[in-house]
């Protein structure tokens, strides 16, 4: 089939949309592949959903190759499922929910887990079924507080996820590698490049999580990777080499000291090292070795808050995603004069590990960095305005109610495993695989008769794709400042051609030329319309991204095209009778 401009249902912008923050939401909506309808949400055009069915496409073959096999399930989903895993109330303001006319709760499906275990337990029950995996690409909806950047991160998605089933854990190792062999190869093939992480399971539970990340500056994720070994691990997941303990002997007593006009963590420093009697016997005072204690609200999904003490290194930040991401499913808030009124012991930018843990005067749990280990000496707040106190020994002088790992990780920090240093960059999620473990066979009562005839819950793996989200990833990475570059794959056509001038010669060859590619299994987009002019054919050509473009032109008079590469524009002139040939040639290369 020819896709004639005359006809398609495709209109160009010349200007970017208003609400556009990166190059794949400017692109696509300049080029009419996408049109939003709400934020968040979009249509999809004719040339924008051939793109979109060429990454589903691959992403299934390569799912179908790896001997898992499709299901679909309805997005429209029922509440109880949800609620016997916890996850109806888990998920809080994330989910849409409606009722029907009787007053039954449901939601639009952020996911299926439930879905999948309930229909294995449905027709399956002895260990000789298994191993399963199975896998749905499926249309999601989250209600994203701040959807952004087209459809990298809207509230409605199309996304791949499948899930294994195993009688063990050493079953589950073996499913858990085929999904993460079998994402590689997609990606390959999507041609993105991607770098595995370690992950936060998050919502979904499990031990073993890693994130399938393309790298890219307008991504929503920081990642680090070790200078010397094959550690890499999203910035919320990175572990922090623990120093060891150390001995309490010799120390100098706690003292409180008057701290005035120490409004940063700068100026203390400044002012502990220039007076003699508060240095150090062994070296001058740091950043590193204040104790800085942060207050947040921690809101449960059952609507009960709670306040939170965290400790981190002076030096550092709390990091307030990485932070979430401890405490999910609970949500972070900052505290309020209110919060701080109810509690008089909390003296704001002096507070201090005397006060602080539920056994506490507070009675506000506390958390200190995974550094804070016994023998480390520290200067924290004395809980009295302009007032510190010096040489506070940890398992000396406090106690903590636990760690977390909450301070902001930076570029040059010592890998957990091998002490070299590491480095940070940004990507953007484009997979996710997990070891779910028993957690949803064991809420939806998943059981199978092992070989020796005794009841065992099934262990799940979970394993997604953002099969829409990695259209618009292949669009960041395959874009110049006139339009898109698609690559081949992923293109809505092999070949765009262009027909220009006054006379019938051009469109005459145009239509011939398209036609006889069509016969050999070429895709054709033809720009067969006579209004437009040379200059607004030729932009759109840019703008739409195909790999190929020819252009039927002045050149007929001598018997020849012009055949121009999208991606580096390169330009050859061909005679008409041998451009089918070299076309064919080049799209199968």
């Amino acid at each position: 089939m020819i896709l004639r401009m005359s006809t398609l249902f495709l209109r160009t912008l010349r200007e970017d949309p208003a609400d556009a923050e990166v190059p794949s939401h400017r692109l696509l909506v300049r080029a009419g592949y996408i049109r939003r309808v709400a934020p968040g949400i979009y249509s999809w055009l004719p040339l924008g959903w051939r793109a979109y069915r060429n990454v589903e496409r691959i992403v299934r073959e390569e799912m179908d190759a790896a001997g898992f096999q499709e299901v679909h399930f309805p997005a429209l989903l029922p509440r109880d499922p949800y609620e016997r895993t916890g996850r109806w109330t888990e998920y809080g303001d994330d989910i849409f929910r409606l009722q029907d006319r009787k007053g039954n709760d449901y939601l639009l499906g952020p996911t299926h887990e439930e879905m999948f275990t309930l229909l294995v337990k449905d027709l399956f029950s002895s260990y000789k079924d298994l191993p399963l995996s199975i896998y749905q690409i499926q249309w999601k909806y989250r209600d994203e507080p701040r959807p952004r950047a087209g459809i990298l991160r809207g509230r409605e998605f199309s996304m791949k996820d499948s899930y294994s089933f195993d009688v063990d854990d050493a079953g589950l190792e073996r499913s858990y590698h085929r999904h993460r062999d079998a994402y590689v190869r997609t990606f390959n093939r999507l041609g993105l490049d991607h770098v595995i992480v370690k992950a936060m399971a998050g919502a979904m539970g499990g031990s073993l999580s890693e994130e399938f990340l393309t790298p890219t500056e307008v991504g929503e994720d920081s990642y680090v990777r070790c200078t010397s070994c094959d550690y890499a691990s999203n910035t919320e997941a990175v572990e922090v080499a623990v120093p060891e303990a150390l001995s309490h002997e010799g120390l100098p007593a706690a003292h409180v000291e008057d701290t005035p006009e120490t409004p940063t963590i700068e100026t203390l420093v400044e002012l502990l090292n220039s007076r003699e009697k508060l240095l150090r016997d062994d070296r001058p005072w740091q950043a590193s070795d204040t104790l800085k204690n942060v207050v947040v609200k921690v809101v449960h999904p059952s609507g009960v808050s709670e306040l939170l003490a965290v400790g981190v290194p002076g030096d550092r930040e709390v990091d307030e995603k990485r932070l979430a991401a401890q405490v999910y499913p609970a949500t972070l808030q900052a505290a309020t004069d209110e919060d701080f009124a109810a509690h008089p012991e909390l003296v704001r930018g002096y507070m201090g590990p005397e006060v602080l843990g539920a056994e506490k005067a507070a009675k506000v749990r506390y958390l200190v960095d995974p550094r804070v280990v016994s023998g480390t000496r520290w200067v924290s707040g004395a809980n009295e305005h302009g007032k510190h106190v010096v040489d506070l020994v940890a398992g000396r002088d406090f106690e903590a109610d636990g760690t977390v790992l909450a301070a902001e990780v930076r570029a040059g920090d010592p890998c957990p495993r091998c002490g070299s240093a590491l480095t940070m960059a940004r990507g953007m999620e484009m997979g996710h695989v997990f070891a779910l473990g028993r957690k949803f066979a064991k809420a939806l009562g998943l059981t199978v008769l092992d070989e020796n005839g005794k009841q065992v819950v099934v262990t799940m793996g979970s394993y997604g794709i953002g099969v829409s989200r990695a259209l618009a990833a292949i669009a960041e990475k395959n874009h110049d400042d006139k339009g898109l570059i698609w690559p081949r794959e992923i293109s809505p056509a092999d070949v765009h051609i262009v027909a220009t001038g006054k006379n019938d010669a051009p469109f005459e060859t145009a239509e011939k030329l398209a036609g006889d590619l069509d016969a050999r299994g070429i895709r054709v987009l033809l720009d067969d319309r006579r209004g437009a002019s040379p200059g607004e054919k030729f932009n759109d050509a840019d703008l739409l991204g195909i790999p190929t473009i020819v252009v039927c032109g002045r050149r007929i008079v001598d018997g020849k095209v012009e055949i121009k590469d999208r991606r580096t524009s390169e330009r050859i002139d061909l005679p008409v009778a041998e451009v089918v040939d070299h076309l064919v040639e080049v799209c199968a290369s």
